[in-house]
């Protein structure tokens, strides 16, 4: 008499599980993405279109994925916390940008005179990297995933010639994350701008110079027409930006969906490195025939040398203040140690026959 009782139960269990299965498959979620950036930026906001468009496609419109561009959310440098508070399920921005509220997040964009963007997504996603960056995240109940690079990003837009040391004294620069760290040894005071908001603040004298990105987005700001000086890059060799995800939304979605987000935004984290590379390209070039009264510059060797010491008194004291910290960057610099020989022998050779 168990028997048939038992069978007709596991049944029934089974066919409830089928039946769940199947609303699973019917169900559309719908999410919510806040970005840093303002409504239709390129490149950055290219990305986040894209990774949206492929989700819904690969879904076959299960997960839909609207985008809240800073324009409408008002909070730029706010995604960290809205997305842990689950007012929004995703996010798009920089994890530097969250230093003060962990310093460990800091360095998972980039650093100065780190690893390069290839060398840095081989860490990432073969040497650890992406289990050290869940380690910093989800004690907030965040997940975050590359989100696009920009490849190595200039300098920065100066108003006046930088030839020594004394000309960084006092400079009020908007300059970002570990490099602000660095340039503050220096005498010179970093402070973080929204995108939207810089171009003002640099007409206007509250800030005397600024670093954003490179040729790919430089050009379209206007910065050139406030400071003529442009100068090549140190400070970030790989920026890479974050998909942020509210760990319990992420794992309310069927696996299948979970792997599909996960892939979308992977390839198009990739797809933007190739898009800056193409932007940069073509704006570099734009500056030589466009914009003669730009005037590229590098940073004289006294300062570069200054530069060096400082990154590294930094790198010293960051390990002594917390054994996480002190794992990530014994991480990068192992990871850099084994990669930058192969960059060396392929890609830095390779330029300097052909030239």
């Amino acid at each position: 008499m168990l028997k048939p009782l038992f069978t007709t139960l596991l049944i029934s269990a089974l066919s409830l599980l089928s039946t769940s299965a199947m609303a699973d498959e019917q169900k559309t979620y719908r999410w919510r993405l806040a970005e840093t950036w303002p409504k239709d930026f390129p490149v950055f906001g290219d990305t986040v279109k894209s990774m949206a468009q492929r989700v819904k496609e690969m879904s076959n419109g299960r997960l839909i994925i609207t985008i809240d561009s800073k324009n409408k959310h008002k909070a730029p440098l706010g995604i960290f916390d809205m997305v842990r508070a689950g007012q929004y399920q995703m996010g798009h921005s920089a994890s530097y940008y969250w230093k003060g509220k962990d310093l460990n997040t800091m360095f998972f964009t980039t650093r100065p005179f780190g690893m390069t963007a290839t060398e840095q997504y081989a860490w990432f996603y073969y040497g650890g990297g992406m289990e050290l960056m869940q380690q910093v995240y989800q004690p907030y109940g965040l997940l975050s995933f590359p989100g696009g690079n920009t490849g190595n990003q200039m300098g920065g837009w100066f108003r006046k010639e930088i030839k020594s040391i004394d000309d960084l004294k006092g400079l009020k620069m908007r300059i970002p994350g570990f490099a602000g760290e660095v340039i503050s040894k220096l005498g010179a005071s970093p402070v973080n701008i929204p995108a939207g908001e810089l171009y003002t603040a640099l007409e206007r004298n509250t800030i005397d110079a600024l670093e954003w990105v490179g040729p790919s987005l430089d050009l379209r700001m206007g910065f050139q027409k406030v400071a003529p000086f442009y100068y090549t890059g140190w400070h970030e060799p790989a920026t890479e930006l974050q998909f942020l995800i509210n760990e319990k939304a992420f794992n309310s979605l069927p696996e299948d969906l979970q792997q599909i987000l996960m892939v979308a935004m992977r390839a198009s984290a990739y797809d933007m490195y190739a898009q800056s590379m193409h932007e940069n390209a073509l704006n570099l070039e734009k500056i030589a025939t466009e914009y003669s009264d730009i005037q590229i510059r590098t940073f004289p060797a006294s300062i570069m040398l200054e530069l060096q010491r400082a990154n590294d008194q930094l790198i010293e004291q960051f390990k002594q203040q917390d054994p996480l910290t002190r794992k990530i960057i014994e991480s990068q610099e192992r990871y850099q140690g084994i990669a930058r020989p192969w960059t060396q022998i392929s890609d830095q050779v390779y330029l300097e026959i052909g030239q």
